[in-house]
């Protein structure tokens, strides 16, 4: 079979199958470094995946509120300032202005996925002699459920939201010694009040957010708050969640409300994601670094060794081109071919550290995401560099001169 493959083929495997020792190391030196590169590509993305899940899945990408409201000096006359300290006012909670108007614009823009009014404001939730402070949101669940996905998050009872259900958290049903088909009494600040009875409890993994947040039926909330045919906030997703920020300006600088994406509102963490990127790519610029020398520095000792044996090819009739593939060969080869058992080294060693790494409630600690394109690309960035590293011994090899190098 050999006679079918070219001269440059058959010289580079039978250098490296006389190195078996050289080639051995260097291999297991590239695949360690490859298995470093997969391993820590891969748990990155399942953390960042399960980041996003966590954040992305209990409250909106994109929030839009009513504008903040400020005060106006007051004027005697014209052109005179009666009073020049102006002190910021009270927020009262106020519906966004033209709300329908803004939200039909918005389910009209391609990037937008859902959007949902909702209300928000305080209450008192009673249950005879126990009583707690709570915020209610008042939402239209068939869209809202698309946003904050609290069916996901239900942990008894059913995510259903007519005029007389409510939906509370795990920790505010123990303090009211609540549970699935009791009544509550829900007192807003305003006054009005309303029983309703409790269709499901939810965990969100927040035992703040379990001891505060409601969920109510839009149209009880309106009734409950004094704000008949208002809403407070309106949550929008779109198609690509880093995009949120620059979404949210745009919608700002269009329409007469205070957008907030999760970035924003999620700044430390959002920090502390790209972080691990930037930390996760200095780590694989090192590793692929310290790959290429030991590459380089293998093929160098056997230009060194094998001097004698490319002045006699050269004295034959080989070009100096061949002897420089012949070399290029070599580290193109130790590149891919340790990249094939670094990737099912670094793969298997995720699985297992996915199968032992758990949270306390036994859940997984990240999801295992092993695409494919992770490992063509780990293949070819590792024979590229192999290639890279192997041009500087592949030129010398190839400026050696045959006289010389057969004297030795």
């Amino acid at each position: 079979m050999n006679r079918w493959l070219p001269f440059e083929w058959i010289t580079a495997v039978r250098f490296l199958r006389e190195g078996r020792l050289q080639t051995l190391f260097i291999v297991s030196g590239i695949a360690i470094g490859v298995g470093v590169i997969v391993f820590m590509s891969a748990m990155l993305a399942g953390l960042e995946a399960n980041f996003i899940k966590r954040v992305l899945t209990s409250q909106p990408q994109i929030q839009l509120q009513p504008p903040d409201q400020i005060a106006r000096p007051l004027r005697s006359g014209p052109g005179e300032i009666e009073d020049a300290i102006i002190q910021r006012p009270s927020q009262r909670i106020i519906s966004i202005d033209q709300w329908p108007k803004i939200r039909e614009h918005l389910l009209a823009m391609p990037e937008v996925r859902a959007v949902s009014p909702t209300i928000a404001g305080s209450a008192l939730a009673v249950r005879g002699d126990a009583s707690r402070s709570v915020s209610i949101s008042g939402v239209e669940p068939a869209s809202y459920f698309q946003i904050v996905r609290i069916p996901e998050y239900i942990v008894a009872g059913e995510p259903r939201l007519t005029s007389e259900d409510i939906l509370i958290g795990t920790e505010l049903a123990k303090d009211l010694g609540a549970t699935v088909g009791d009544k509550l009494n829900i007192r807003a600040a305003s006054g009005p009040t309303r029983v309703l009875t409790v269709t499901g409890l939810f965990d969100l993994g927040n035992k703040g957010a379990n001891q505060r947040n409601t969920y109510i039926a839009l149209r009880t909330a309106q009734s409950l708050l004094g704000m008949i045919g208002g809403v407070t906030t309106i949550d929008v997703t779109i198609a690509d969640i880093f995009a949120a920020e620059t979404f949210a300006r745009q919608i700002q600088a269009s329409n007469v409300v205070q957008a907030d994406s999760w970035i924003t509102t999620n700044a430390q963490f959002f920090t502390a994601v790209q972080a691990q990127k930037t930390s996760n790519t200095l780590i694989r610029l090192f590793v692929g670094l310290s790959v290429a020398f030991g590459i380089a520095a293998v093929l160098i000792v056997s230009v060194i060794q094998r001097s004698k044996d490319i002045g006699i090819l050269r004295a034959m009739g080989t070009s100096r081109g061949q002897i420089l593939r012949v070399f290029l060969l070599q580290g193109g080869l130790l590149g891919f071919v340790g990249s094939l058992f670094g990737s099912a080294a670094g793969a298997g060693a995720l699985v297992y550290w996915h199968s032992v790494l758990r949270q306390a409630d036994g859940s997984e600690f990240f999801p295992l995401i092993l695409e494919q394109r992770l490992f063509v690309a780990t293949a070819v960035l590792a024979t590229l560099t192999g290639l890279l590293a192997a041009m500087a011994p592949a030129l010398r090899a190839a400026n050696l001169d045959p006289v010389a190098a057969i004297r030795g």
